[in-house]
């Protein structure tokens, strides 16, 4: 049987029985019409008594009030110089111990800055109080540090929020990206405002494009050369006391007593920043400190390299659940990761950057372009520029360790980790350390430098989760063995964080464990000896001695080291260090003639010599178009003017030529 439409019963509009009293007897509904008195009403009379509900109570809340949209007005803080003497810079964002020295090194410019400390969970707590929902948890914990700084400045220390405003500023770092880290300048001024704060300046110090600060004469904070050096020895200063702290700690005989060191190292080294004297003098003097430490190197202590989101592998409290403190309570040795790395991951991008845009069209405008590099040689001089900062770089971080003792310790290679890592993750693409975490991963397990890789980030953190567990998982099965742990961190499931990490732990401690017994049965010694030969050559038990590398843990290094000369005697050891030193001359000087031949070899080649003459040529062109565009208008303009000049029946021709 088939249904037609005219079969179908005509439809009409249904209505909804209004049970309401007030209603049934006719009686209004917030002042909107009566009903015809049935007690039921039509879709249209229904919508018309929501509507003027909605009305009132919108009048009631006071929703109808005209609204003022926030408006960030503070993108471009600045402090004048009238202000420096009054005005006290907040600082906290890094490491203990760099915060501590940053303040020292700032207070030796003569600015006013008081540290506010590592976050906690009671600042994470004000931080969700006052932050937008979704945010990371670094953006809880920092916001909410500093805003809870300001409320004990005002509720425990009696100052007025103006005064606040007025008077203090926070000095931090920021970035730009595809994570919410380049928010944070922008939820600091919101949680600020809802907090009363309103109009508190906060200065980024950009990973990309410096202090956002206006320039000027009127300026309160002198951006000289000057200004940047002293932080950056600061910042490399706490490097360096972090580096040993961490070498040490895990193997120190007495529970302390290596923190009790680096806090005397870290108040000497204040003191030198602080008064503008000679900070290799106070590094020196630390290194008689770290020296008086006792320690057992013969512990099989497996070796954790911490890697991930930057603040969460940096901060040293609640924000990544103490990791460094629980992974050396669980008997680990942490492999930190050191803030001059972080300088060099910046130098690198923007040098690749250049390369990557050198041959596009000369008005490059965009973020990381080249549109105030247009000239022959502008290029070539940035490149310069940023090879000589890397080299400076690496080599005054060498010069702040060696004197404390920091020997060993080699900076990573940006180039090595980006061509290991570009197969699995583009180098192009840009946030938290990018394709570093799956270098250092590949370069940890093929370089045997480290048992167990812990790659530790927010709770959804985008870059990071990406890369950690996605990419991550590719690396681990090409190459076996690997002890890979990735963990998130929330500020609250510190229990099932731990319990992750100690899973992993247990194999990297396993491994440490058999590393340490193939390296007896490598070099055919036992325990016994190697403690006999310790006791009676002090010199390789100092809590600085570093053994060459030959295997991931240090015992493993140390009875590497020690086996050869353990049948030897002192003298006999003497002279072999003597022999090899020699033979290593004599090899090097062997090379010379091979290198000269090679060369001669080069230099007589008819198309090298070819090849070097059109490159000298085209130099040559260069340098003329260069001179003849710098310099030509100047010389035809001068030449002209001394022509007139000397030929008076001339001269009224042309208006005089100003001297240039």
């Amino acid at each position: 049987m088939t249904i037609t439409h005219d079969a179908l019963p005509n439809p009409t509009k249904k209505s909804l029985p209004i049970l309401d009293a007030k209603l049934a007897a006719g009686s209004p509904l917030n002042g909107s019409p009566q009903t015809s008195g049935t007690g039921v009403l039509s879709d249209e009379e229904l919508e018309a008594h929501v509507r003027a509900h909605e009305a009132a109570e919108r009048e009631r809340l006071g929703v109808l009030r005209e609204r003022r949209q926030w408006v960030d007005t503070m993108l471009n803080p600045e402090v004048k110089r009238a202000e420096r003497e009054k005005v006290t810079l907040l600082i906290s964002g890094l490491t203990k111990a760099q915060d501590f020295l940053v303040e020292g090194a700032l207070r030796g410019q003569g600015y006013k800055v008081e540290n506010i400390g590592c976050p906690d969970t009671e600042g994470l707590q004000i931080g969700k109080e006052y932050g937008n929902r979704g945010q990371c948890n670094p953006t809880y914990f920092t916001v909410g540090n500093l805003v809870k700084h300001l409320i004990t400045l005002r509720d425990e220390k009696g100052l007025s929020a103006e005064e606040i405003i007025k008077n203090y500023v926070f000095f931090t770092a920021g970035a730009c990206g595809p994570c919410r880290f380049g928010m944070y300048v922008t939820e600091y001024r919101k949680a600020l405002r809802d907090a009363g704060f309103e109009g508190f300046r906060v200065m980024l110090f950009q990973q990309q494009g410096g202090l956002s600060q206006a320039s000027g004469d009127d300026v309160g904070i002198d951006l000289s050369p000057k200004f940047f050096i002293a932080i950056i020895k600061a910042l490399v200063c706490g490097d360096v006391v972090n580096a040993l702290t961490y070498r040490i700690r895990p193997y120190e005989l007495e529970t302390g007593a290596t923190n009790r060191v680096a806090e005397q190292a870290k108040k000497m080294l204040y003191k030198s920043l602080l008064s503008g004297t000679n900070v290799f003098a106070a590094l020196l003097s630390c290194r008689r400190l770290f020296d008086s430490i006792k320690v057992d190197k013969l512990r099989a202590r497996p070796k954790v390299a911490i890697i991930g989101e930057f603040w969460a592998m940096t901060t040293e409290g609640d924000g990544n659940y103490h990791l460094q403190h629980f992974l050396e309570s669980e008997g680990a040795e942490c492999d930190i990761q050191l803030t001059t790395a972080w300088l060099l991951y910046n130098i690198w991008e923007v040098a690749r950057d250049t390369r990557e845009r050198e041959l596009l069209r000369v008005a490059d405008a965009a973020k990381s372009g080249l549109s105030d590099y247009q000239g022959e040689f502008d290029i070539a001089k940035r490149q310069a520029a940023l090879k000589l900062a890397e080299w400076g770089l690496r080599v005054g971080f060498q010069a702040f360790a060696l004197p404390p003792g920091l020997h060993g310790y080699h900076l990573p290679d940006m180039d090595a980790i980006a061509e290991v890592a570009n197969d699995y993750y583009s180098n192009d693409l840009r946030g938290g350390e990018g394709h570093m975490e799956v270098g250092k991963l590949i370069a940890n397990v093929v370089g045997k430098k480290a048992h167990m890789t812990l790659s530790v980030k927010p709770f959804g953190c985008m870059p990071s989760s990406g890369v950690s567990d996605g990419v991550q998982s590719l690396i681990t099965t090409k190459y076996p063995g690997t002890i890979f742990c990735a963990v998130e961190t929330s500020g609250d499931g510190a229990t099932n964080f731990y319990s992750r990490v100690q899973m992993y732990l247990y194999k990297a401690r396993i491994a440490a464990e058999q590393e340490l017994e193939q390296a007896f049965r490598d070099t055919g010694v036992t325990r016994e000896e190697v403690t006999a030969f310790l006791a009676a050559n002090p010199e390789y038990t100092s809590p600085l001695h570093k053994s060459p590398h030959d295997a991931a843990g240090e015992a493993a290094c140390l009875v590497h080291e020690v086996a050869p000369l353990i049948r030897l005697t002192r003298t006999e050891r003497l002279v072999k260090a003597a022999k090899q030193a020699g033979s290593g001359t004599v090899a090097a000087l062997r090379t010379v003639p091979g290198l000269a031949r090679r060369a001669a070899e080069r230099a007589a080649d008819p198309e090298f010599r070819e090849a070097l003459a059109c490159d000298l040529a085209i130099l040559r062109d260069l340098v003329r178009g260069k001179a003849a565009e710098h310099y030509g208008p100047l010389v035809r303009r001068l030449a002209g003017k001394a022509y007139f000049e000397n030929n008076a029946e001339v001269a009224h021709l042309i208006e005089p030529i100003a001297a240039e």
